[in-house]
């Protein structure tokens, strides 16, 4: 691509700072959360109430799993070619001591579920079908605790035997199981096509239908009426009790001090009122609002849900679905009608409006695709004068734009190619000094950022490229020391995979941390 010397501008952002205990500020989650805590921590070590479901051996992991949080989980030491100061890793100091919390994995509320249950369900002929049982199995036995106990659970950890993950995906191909036949026959998909059984069978069919044939998204969607949860892998946290023939782990993790960080990263998240760090000194009254557009499956009239998610400097997030209905007009492209983007944007200023007594002085709307003149006016004309709303289009890029630092090496996070007052390329990965290396398996490619749109005054590209570096810090699934992608977008297809669900019908407005 060549670009008129005129226009090109190269600049470099530096790393974001993040926010902890007492006000202190360092670039990296690890450091800031063992050096100081949490920035909401609180004075006394605050108990978690866990709740723990799967098979006997998947309880007995995650106990085992949850005895070491307790301690501390040293990086093992560096392999044949690894850097000695491998500086993209380190030790988990232990969960009081780095996040504030604690829990008794002997005292969480232990559902057990037969691993031979599971296994016949996952073998059922019909993938939807079978998927829709075995997510039944873990929903129910949640269900008839919380009617048969008083022990209220802040977060259900789902432990998941290994046969969940390979037979419960969308083209799970099941070779060489020996099926099992269920209510419905092998390539059931239509409503039309339901087996005229009984009144409840049919009901029963219409739901298993209207689901993607996926564990994660259907839990997921289920659990949006029940608490947060966090889905593990025995695999994961027990690699040593699964060995293949040669005797080495028959999947490959993360190092265990890697896993205990973003383990309890998310087990702080989901279970306190403010999330572990925050962006500090953002511009007062600004809000970002990620848009999310997917496809609803076996819609017959080709039909979309659309949500938005919402997140602040503090960091937490808010997620609002919309009306389902023609938004797709492109292979990659959805608009919505004045009336759905008018009432989207009013539940997030309504939200916004709510929590901080006054309407947001800017709000940045990121999204994939442009406005087009309709929707535009539309979430203009639904925003109060004071509010300016300006449209933002981040797309990855698939390796047309290159940029090197020093001949051959990556360039370093944080570099620009501004091209005019409105377009930019940005390098979200790349070299990270602090780190000393590159976390990627290859040359890293930018973001392409397009400021489209603004109600009043048109920001600066600087502003809203400093903005997206910020947001990729925000990840509270991990303890990465940052994302490729804003959290507005990082997490669309998440969100919108869970909400296209039918199990997910009627959850119109929800914290984020129930999504990942």
């Amino acid at each position: 691509m060549r670009l008129p010397e005129k226009q090109l501008r190269v600049a470099h952002f530096h790393e974001p700072q993040l926010e902890f205990a007492a006000g202190q500020i360092t670039p990296h989650p690890k450091d800031g959360l063992f050096l100081y805590g949490p920035h909401d921590k609180a004075r006394k070590v605050q108990p978690v109430r866990v709740g723990v479901v799967g098979t006997t051996d998947g309880i007995g992991f995650f106990k085992t799993w949850g005895a070491k949080l307790k301690h501390m989980i040293a990086v093992p030491p560096p392999g044949k070619g690894e850097k000695a100061d491998r500086l993209h890793l380190a030790n988990f100091p232990g969960l009081e001591e780095t996040f504030g919390i604690t829990f008794d994995p002997e005292d969480c509320s232990s559902l057990a579920i037969p691993l031979d249950a599971i296994d016949r369900a996952s073998r059922i002929v019909n993938l939807n079908e079978a998927v829709s049982k075995v997510a039944t199995l873990y929903v129910e036995r949640v269900r008839k605790h919380l009617r048969n106990d008083e022990r209220a659970v802040d977060v259900w950890i789902l432990v998941l035997p290994e046969i969940v993950y390979d037979r419960c995906r969308p083209g799970a191909k099941r070779t060489g199981l020996p099926m099992v036949k269920g209510d419905f026959s092998r390539r059931q998909k239509k409503k039309a096509d339901l087996p005229l059984l009984s009144s409840v069978l049919d009901l029963q069919a219409e739901e298993v239908f209207d689901d993607v044939p996926d564990f994660h998204r259907r839990i997921k969607a289920e659990f949006l009426k029940i608490a947060p949860t966090q889905l593990l892998r025995e695999t994961t946290i027990a690699p040593e009790a699964f060995i293949n023939k040669a005797g080495y782990p028959v999947r490959k993790t993360q190092d265990a001090a890697t896993v205990a960080w973003n383990l309890a990263t998310g087990l702080y998240y989901k279970t306190q009122p403010r999330p572990p760090w925050k962006l500090p000194g953002g511009r007062p009254g600004v809000c970002y609002l990620g848009l999310v557009y997917k496809s609803l499956p076996s819609d017959p009239e080709g039909h979309s849900c659309c949500a938005a998610q919402m997140f602040l400097n503090e960091g937490d997030g808010v997620v609002f679905r919309g009306a389902n209905g023609p938004w797709k007009t492109g292979d990659y492209e959805y608009h919505l009608k004045p009336d759905a983007a008018r009432n989207l944007l009013s539940m997030v200023l309504e939200t916004y409006q709510d929590n901080y007594g006054a309407p947001p002085r800017e709000l940045f709307i990121h999204g994939q695709t442009y406005f087009n003149d309709e929707e535009w006016a539309a979430f203009s004309a639904a925003a109060p004068t004071e509010t300016n709303v300006v449209g933002v289009r981040i797309r990855t890029t698939g390796g047309e734009t290159k940029l090197f630092r020093d001949g051959d090496y990556p360039v370093l996070r944080g570099t620009a190619l501004i091209l005019d007052e409105k377009t930019a390329y940005l390098w979200t990965n790349g070299y990270v000094p602090q780190l000393d290396t590159y976390i990627g398996p290859e040359t890293p490619n930018p973001l392409h950022i397009t400021v489209l749109r603004s109600k009043n005054a048109m920001p600066s590209v600087d502003d809203v490229l400093a903005d997206i570096m910020g947001l990729t810090k925000i990840n509270y699934n991990s303890c990465n020391f940052n994302d490729g992608l804003p959290v507005t977008v990082r997490f669309a297809k998440m969100v919108g995979d869970v909400l296209t669900m039918g199990s997910a019908k009627g959850e119109e407005r929800q914290p984020f941390k129930f999504y990942v």
